[in-house]
């Protein structure tokens, strides 16, 4: 009978915290938000497309082609849509969902290998939902993006890996950090540096630890090209010493909060918590180190490696840590100090949000037609196009007021000339595209000033053969689709 009890007693505990999860999970959607197509969807969409459709992107396929070939993640988004027989769209939208639920859960595990309290569990989970699309010191990522891609899988995996190593479940933790690194190799990387150290620091407790990874993402032996240095002047988070102040806070600020959750640890016997916060100085000052040497122009080639990416994963322990030091000592069992916190916080957070993608509804839902203009008029292209069409945008587009950083080829799923934004992203990781990516912008400066002359040159050197103008346009295009933001015309 008491077995049967203890048994009960289990289930019951499980469907508590899964309703628990479950719930943060809608709550940290509402909060954060959903735009399939934005920002890096833009390099990581079109790979699961092409897969699915060998007829779509015949030109500069290499721009995300590159990324797609690195990693799993467009094999896997393909295989549940033919499995599936669903949209590419609701798969986006189910994968996120449950990536979402899956980085709280790996929150709640490494809590819990962190805290023996479940109100201190609880209170690092409530706030890594608050905190998904908080900015990463000076990288350009959040902790977890609004749209589906590589990064937010290897981040819920990487949690539960190093949940793993601290209580000694080495096999699962090579099962999650191999999942980790084939979604996404650079940022699996990191996680397996950091659960080395963490295995070297429980096992050997040395003095001086020093330890590499080998990240290979894009490498190559060749130098690049001599275009690539001006691509890489135009991506400043390459260059530490460019930075402005408050962003060096971002990178100090978490080494010495480390350091601080060490010692406090340490007098209170919370040895988990003592070990991970000991590991992360070293793994977060190797990975500021790293950043400082490849910013020096000789070795511009190997910033690509962004060493300063490993402060995500720091970021992420640093959330879970502070959340559940924060339920422990300081919310306990008041309830109005939950709320005193959360609530504006959250709120906080849905504000930012609104403000980074202000012309879009903030869950854009799948199959729901979208209000912003230039997504109207990128769902018309790819209804109302050829499959093999190669347009020509504002090389910025994606940085344009109202535009809320759609990617076109996600979207409109169409060819198109290199743009000055992700493509140049894209570029900075695989040097060779360099000579290429440069010629295209060049051949589009001063977009805004272009006539109908400077479109026909586009179609004589390229095969351009649609544009995409903003409103009212230059005068003479043949434009069979105009919205209050943009017009679609044919170049003949």
């Amino acid at each position: 009978m008491s077995a049967q009890n203890d048994s009960q007693e289990k289930y019951l505990l499980t469907m508590k915290w899964m309703a628990g999860l479950l719930g943060l999970t809608a709550l940290a959607l509402l909060i954060h938000g959903y735009h399939p197509y934005a920002e890096d969807a833009e390099i990581y969409l079109p790979g699961v497309l092409k897969m699915l459709d060998a007829r779509l992107f015949q030109a500069n396929t290499e721009f995300f082609g590159q990324h797609a070939g690195h990693t799993l993640y467009p094999n896997l988004i393909a295989a549940l849509v033919r499995l599936s027989h669903l949209s590419v769209a609701c798969i986006a939208f189910l994968a996120q969902i449950a990536s979402l639920f899956l980085l709280l859960a790996g929150a709640w595990r490494l809590a819990g290998a962190l805290f023996k309290e479940e109100r201190a569990r609880w209170a690092a989970v409530v706030l890594t939902a608050s905190l998904l699309t908080l900015p990463v010191a000076g990288t350009a990522l959040y902790i977890f993006d609004q749209y589906m891609n590589p990064r937010n899988l290897a981040a819920f995996a990487a949690l539960f890996a190093v949940a793993d190593v601290l209580q000694r479940r080495y096999v699962t933790a090579l099962l999650w950090l191999g999942f980790a690194t084939a979604v996404h190799p650079l940022m699996g990387s990191f996680v397996i540096v950091i659960c080395v150290l963490l295995v070297a620091l429980d096992r050997y407790h040395p003095r001086a630890l020093g330890f590499a990874a080998l990240l290979p993402f894009g490498l190559t032996l060749d130098p690049p090209p001599g275009a690539y240095h001006e691509v890489a002047l135009r991506q400043p988070s390459f260059y530490i010493l460019r930075w402005h102040w408050y962003e060096w806070l971002g990178i100090i600020g978490p080494v010495f909060l480390f350091w601080w959750l060490a010692r406090f640890s340490r007098r209170r016997g919370m040895r988990n918590l003592e070990l991970i916060s000991r590991a992360m100085i070293p793994f977060l000052l190797l990975g500021f180190a790293g950043s400082l040497l490849l910013s020096i122009p000789r070795f511009e080639a190997l910033a690509r490696l962004q060493p300063l990416r490993c402060f995500a994963l720091g970021y992420m322990v640093l959330i879970v840590a502070g959340g559940g030091l924060l339920g422990q000592y300081v919310l306990t069992n008041h309830v109005w100090r939950w709320l005193v916190l959360f609530v504006p916080l959250s709120v906080g957070m849905y504000w930012a949000q609104r403000q980074l993608f202000p012309a879009s509804a903030h869950i854009e839902w799948p199959g729901v037609a979208p209000r912003n203009s230039w997504a109207q008029a990128f769902d018309w292209i790819r209804e109302n196009t050829p499959t093999d069409a190669l347009f020509a945008l504002d090389p910025k587009h994606m940085d344009l007021p109202g535009e809320d950083e759609i990617g076109f080829r996600a979207r409109a799923q169409r060819s198109m000339l290199a743009d000055a934004v992700k493509d140049k992203g894209a570029t900075t990781m695989f040097p060779p595209l360099a000579v290429k990516w440069l010629e295209q912008i060049d051949d589009q400066k001063n977009w805004k000033q272009f006539q109908k002359k400077d479109f026909e040159r586009l179609r004589q050197k390229y095969g351009v053969n649609w544009i995409v103008v903003q409103e009212p346009g230059p005068a003479g295009l043949d434009c069979p689709y105009a919205n209050a933001a943009v017009r679609v015309c044919r170049i003949r």
